[in-house]
């Protein structure tokens, strides 16, 4: 048969294969026989190449590898070696190299592509000698043709110089260099199913170590030496199959190999896996099924893979001369590692099960638990039911574990490996592995809550006081810092349910503390915290906080400067614990700039609301005494300050009132150039990012034009404070971050002052805005762009409210909407909350009073933030 029909053939048998195994809804045990059936049609197509090209009957043909497991993935690598006899080179080199290459060849054209290596027995001892890779491929390898004995001999040599400690040791840092990479969670949201902690890898591991010490080579053979109990063996099994079954489906939705469930194919492949989603709004996304469904077996092979290489540990390399002292009647400590003295002391005791946690969290040099301890935690799972959790003493352990000086994080982060936690906790087990789709989180809610939780801890933690000087100030006064790590946990525990889960949170906080007979402060507090977690960010990040009765109102709805500090850690601990990309310096100063306000509405007499008058007043005194510390002349204020309306001194800070002075005072009236911008840029006094000065005659395009030059060199509007003068100036600021976060913000300084100044002297129309690649989050869960244009509460202006999924040129977009229609910009409040934007705009303009235009302008934006097809 010549190549093209022998590749045509290798095709057809293979898409047979897969037509079969997606033609109903597959099972783990259809995928395992997948994986055979493949790995068994190349070893026919190899075997049969081998014998057309007639190769030397003194050569051996080797599968290596996954392949050598006698498994194969849809679109896997098909790794062989040629075992060559040692003397070949020497006798016969020319004729051997090329039928080697006619057989390498031969497999290319005719459709498979293999990874190939040709060694000796020799060379193959040495390489793998030097190679912890080439020694593991060696080691799951199987002969596909050629001297059985000469096979034999390879494998019987390469047994010989295996030392089972040292590649127990190798192969133990190779697995933590990989969790590593991998974020050290089984739980991202795009998670590799072969690579990430809870993956294939980790139960390849396993049985590599396993079987280089001779121990065995299947999950049964371990249990039958006393490494695994039966239970085990199963559960290995199964979710073994799980992931084997998802990875299989992987590489059909993909069309090639493809180990990631990346968000594009997670739906795909739940459709493949028959996964529907909810008919009601709300309901769990077919996605998210299959998420959840990995989720609990990458969670249950981390367990097993802790509790087995710890017991491969006791057996191939057991620490000499390890102490061990009991620490009191049930518990001991073992080299560091808290073991149970009794294998039935759960079966016996079960309110041991949280003491060992509680011992964990309150002993200082335990590290970890013993695969003893794991086991038996393990095995422990069906008497955590609700008698258990009704228990008065577990319920006073949970406490204790929460007021312990210490190790709070690390016992929660432990019971919830460990599968304790959403056993003690019930509603917390419904989120284990829930993944949010809402381009915020980028963590399951389980691990957000765990992240939020370590966060505020850190606060208490003098070693951290350098994170959030602030907040750890704040934190030191506060004393019951449990009632914090309470609301934390509970904070969004109701996620995914379908109603609004700040108050469904609520029912269950308010349940837990009766539950645990907290005091009635106590419980007012934690109740507080959970159903408006959310209230101190939706009011910095979206009112305008130089309105005094925002900030009375928002003073009003808290109550007190106790719940007002406990809000504000709870908050910046909260939105750290979303996502790396969503905290900013700009944010942590909006809510400091809140808690400041409401701190001072608290400390006036009476709460009473200062008025605007003796705010402005005592801001433009600061501000005076900023200039004079700058060697300003007395007066330098005056030719700005004389054009401003009091919108302009309450919505700056008194440090920008001197700056704006110092910078614009040659520029205003007589003495300016007409028509010729003035740009100045600062770093930002938040620490990130630019702060950058615009002061140009006001004409209907330039925040517009403004915006284009900063989508065009690739900058983040962070915010944005639009006046006009008396005179017919704009006087605008903006808070800016380089999109390469690696830039120097000094060095940017003097580019974007001439750049942008050249920009804004352009006519005609607007550019187009800039095109950029979507993420793969946004193009799969994208937020539905939403519009809402409403008066303010003056009726003086209109609020712009605006929802959509973050992009390239978004900002500008929107800006030449406005621009279009002569809308003027007054305040614009700029929250990027991950990949999606919650913006708002004070507005004005005669359009926007009559509602024919108004529908355009509100259609006009609504396609400007639809994503492009």
């Amino acid at each position: 048969m010549d190549a093209g029909a022998l590749r045509q053939s290798l095709k057809e048998a293979r898409q047979r294969l897969l037509t079969d195994f997606i033609a109903k809804p597959p099972s783990a045990a259809d995928a395992q026989r997948l994986l055979r059936r493949l790995a068994q049609g190349v070893d026919d197509h190899l075997r049969r190449l081998w014998r057309e090209q007639a190769m030397p009957a003194d050569c051996c043909l080797v599968a290596v590898g996954g392949y050598g497991r006698g498994e194969l993935f849809p679109h896997s690598d098909v790794d062989v070696l040629v075992l060559l006899p040692d003397e070949a080179e020497a006798h016969r080199p020319g004729p051997l190299k090329t039928q080697l290459e006619a057989f390498i060849t031969a497999c290319w054209d005719s459709g498979l592509e293999i990874g190939s290596s040709v060694r000796t027995r020799d060379e193959c001892l040495s390489e793998a000698a030097a190679d912890l890779t080439v020694q593991t491929a060696l080691l799951e390898s199987r002969l596909l043709a050629g001297p059985r004995a000469d096979y034999a001999a390879l494998q019987a040599a390469l047994t010989a110089r295996l030392q089972p400690a040292a590649f127990l040791r190798g192969k133990t840092l190779e697995m933590q260099q990989r969790h590593t990479k991998h974020e050290d969670t089984p739980y991202a949201l795009e998670p590799n199913c072969k690579e990430s902690p809870g993956g294939l890898r980790d139960l390849q591991v396993l049985i590599w170590i396993a079987r280089a010490a001779g121990l065995g080579a299947t999950w049964k053979e371990l249990a039958a030496g006393g490494l695994l109990t039966p239970l085990e063996a199963q559960q290995l099994h199964r979710n073994e199959g799980t992931l084997k079954l998802i990875r299989c489906l992987l590489h059909v939705a993909a069309s090639r190999r493809e180990d990631r469930l990346v968000f594009d194919l997670q739906t795909a492949v739940a459709s493949l896996l028959g996964l529907k989603a909810g008919a009601k709004p709300g309901q769990v996304r077919a996605g998210e099924q299959l998420m959840r469904r990995y989720y609990w077996a990458a969670k249950a092979v981390t367990q097993l893979n802790e509790i087995l290489l710890l017991n491969l540990r006791e057996r191939i390399d057991p620490t000499p001369g390890q102490a061990t002292r009991r620490i009191d009647a049930h518990f001991l400590d073992r080299g560091g590692l808290i073991e149970i003295n009794d294998d039935s002391l759960y079966e016996r005791h079960p309110e041991a099960i949280l003491l060992t946690f509680l011992l964990y969290a309150s002993t200082r040099g335990l590290k970890g638990l013993s695969s003893r301890t794991l086991r038996a935690l393990y095995n422990a799972r069906p008497l955590m039911d609700a008698r258990w959790r009704t228990d008065p003493r577990n319920r006073e352990a949970f406490l204790a574990i929460l007021r312990a000086p210490e190790g709070q994080t690390h016992a929660m982060r432990l019971m919830n490996r460990c599968s304790v936690l959403g056993r003690y906790l019930w509603p917390f087990r419904a989120i284990v592995g829930q993944m949010q789709h809402d381009l915020f989180h980028v963590y399951t809610v389980d691990q957000h809550i765990l992240m939020v939780l370590r966060n505020v801890r850190r606060f208490f933690i003098p070693e951290h006081a350098h994170e959030y000087p602030y907040c750890s100030q704040l934190a030191a006064g506060f004393d019951k810092p449990e009632l914090l790590y309470i609301a934390a946990l509970f904070h969004d525990i109701a996620k995914g349910r379908g109603g609004d889960h700040s108050v469904l949170g609520e029912e269950e906080v308010r349940r837990f503390a009766r539950q645990h007979r907290m005091r009635r402060e106590d419980t007012q507090l934690v109740v507080f915290l959970v159903r408006h977690h959310l209230l101190l960010s939706h009011t910095a990040q979206k009112e305008d906080l130089s309105d005094p009765e925002v900030v009375a109102a928002f003073a009003r709805q808290v109550g007190s400067t106790r719940w007002l500090t406990a809000l504000y850690l709870l908050t910046v601990a909260d939105i750290r614990g979303t996502s790396p990309k969503v905290w900013n310096a700009w944010k942590g100063k909006l809510l400091e700039d809140l808690y400041r306000l409401a701190l001072r509405h608290f400390e006036s007499k009476g709460g009473a609301v200062p008025s605007l008058d003796a705010v402005i007043d005592a801001r433009k005194a600061e501000a005076r005494q900023e200039l004079a510390l700058k060697s300003a002349l007395p007066g330098t204020e005056e030719p700005l300050w004389r054009t401003l309306q009091l919108s302009y001194f309450a919505r700056h800070d008194a440090a920008e009132l001197a700056w704006h002075a110092r910078m614009l005072w040659r520029h205003v009236g007589d003495g300016h150039k007409a028509g010729e911008p003035v740009v100045c840029a600062r770093p930002s006094p938040v620490g990130e990012g630019l702060q950058v000065l615009v002061y140009a005659k006001d004409v209907p395009d330039l925040f517009a034009r403004i915006c284009g030059y900063f989508d065009g060199a690739a900058f983040n509007i962070q915010d944005a404070k639009v006046h006009t003068t008396r005179d017919g100036y704009a006087l605008d600021t903006f808070q800016v971050q380089a999109q390469d976060l690696e830039a120097a913000q000094r060095d940017l300084v003097p580019l974007v002052e001439q750049r942008l100044a050249l920009a804004l002297q352009q006519t005609g129309p607007l550019p187009e805005p800039r095109r950029a690649r979507l993420s793969r989050r946004v193009k799969s869960f994208p937020t539905t762009p939403r519009v809402e244009l409403r008066p303010d509460e003056r009726a003086q202006a209109w609020v712009l409210s605006l929802s959509a999924s973050d992009r390239a040129g978004l900002l500008y977009a929107v800006a030449r909407v406005l621009a279009r229609h002569g809308v003027n910009l007054q305040l614009a409040r700029i929250s990027t909350l991950g990949e999606r934007v919650e913006d708002s705009f004070l507005v004005n303009g005669p359009a926007l009073g009559r509602p024919r235009e108004q529908l355009e302008i509100e259609s006009e934006l609504l396609d400007a933030l639809a994503l492009p097809t």
